[in-house]
């Protein structure tokens, strides 16, 4: 093990957070019980807002970006990880109030962990990445719901040529369900239909300010977005049906009425995927590993080195990319 390595830090620069690389060594990092030596981690919206400053994802600083790794354990004090186990993890605060994966070592929680599933290797895994399993975890919650039937019915998308839209609709249609993507980038069309669907809706549609109550259209919806667009979402949705709804892309508010749940019976399920229980996680990890075909992962994916991190959490926050990138943190 090197020395010292790379870390992208958060850290407060005239006032505000901003990213930027800086060397550390292993003992900076945290006491926690797992010394994980990372391969792979990815560029979500919430890094895009962390590695810029403009949002306040941060709760302490200085702090290590990054929410997701996959990785080998290095050093363990857990009975429940050995030096050489492959492992992911998503969430649990990672580059919010815990250090997160921009580094090429970092020490973990060892309840934080999940095996790598066999299906995957890890650059796959970090390709489907906390975007792809949030994306698994709506599902599985609309499904749950019950709402949703394979072949009846659409199913809304929005957001559809981010992260969560990518894996959303080509797991919605290896189950055969009917998938409208809704996105404001026409030239991702046949993209978004190579993943598995089957219709789109102009995003400025859903953005616009619209009735409590309008024409029932959706059977169940995966949001992204958030705000307007979410608003709509819902006084679409058919009776007695479920959006899942897992980001705040067009912002944090709702500027919505009780009147879907109320008239309708519509149901708004939120959907956290950094606090997810272990058995959720790998529930979803099972439907990835089950119904997401590995050629639409390649198609989704590319994979960028960490020296690239400034200039990719600028265009994830321009809305520029589409679909998934990986983060090799050893380049």
């Amino acid at each position: 093990m090197t020395e010292t390595f790379t870390a992208m830090v958060i850290d407060t620069v005239d006032g505000k957070p901003k990213g930027a690389f800086r060397e550390i060594s292993l003992a900076d990092l945290p006491d926690n019980d797992v010394l994980i030596e990372i391969a792979y981690s990815t560029v979500n919206y919430k890094d895009g807002l962390a590695i810029t400053g403009k949002g306040r994802i941060a709760r302490r600083m200085p702090m290590v970006g990054g929410i997701d790794l996959a990785g080998t354990v290095v050093e363990s004090r857990s009975p429940d990880w050995e030096p050489g186990d492959k492992v992911v993890v998503n969430g649990w605060g990672l580059s919010e109030t815990e250090w997160g994966a921009y580094a090429r070592y970092q020490r973990v929680k060892p309840e934080w962990l999940i095996p790598l599933p066999d299906a995957f290797t890890m650059e796959q895994a970090m390709a489907i990445g906390t975007a792809g399993y949030t994306a698994a975890l709506c599902v599985d919650a609309l499904e749950k719901w019950g709402s949703i039937k394979p072949g009846a019915g659409e199913v809304l998308v929005t957001g559809a040529a981010g992260g969560v839209g990518s894996v959303a609709i080509a797991l919605l249609a290896a189950r055969g369900y009917v998938v409208t993507a809704s996105t404001g980038r026409p030239e991702t069309h046949d993209y978004l239909a190579s993943l598995g669907a089957t219709s789109f809706i102009d995003r400025a549609t859903l953005a616009e300010k619209g009735g409590p109550l309008q024409t029932e259209r959706w059977t169940g919806g995966i949001d992204s977005v958030g705000s307007t667009t979410l608003a709509n979402a819902l006084s679409q949705t058919m009776r007695g049906c479920a959006i899942a709804a897992c980001g705040l892309a067009g912002g944090p508010d709702l500027p919505a009425t009780v009147l879907p749940h109320i008239l309708r019976a519509v149901t708004l399920i939120g959907v956290d995927s950094v606090m997810a229980s272990r058995q959720q996680r790998l529930t979803a990890w099972s439907r990835l590993a089950r119904d997401l075909d590995s050629r639409k992962l390649a198609a989704m994916t590319r994979t960028e080195p960490m020296s690239n991190l400034p200039q990719l959490a600028e265009e994830i926050i321009a809305g520029k990319v589409r679909g998934r990138i990986v983060i090799d943190v050893t380049r």
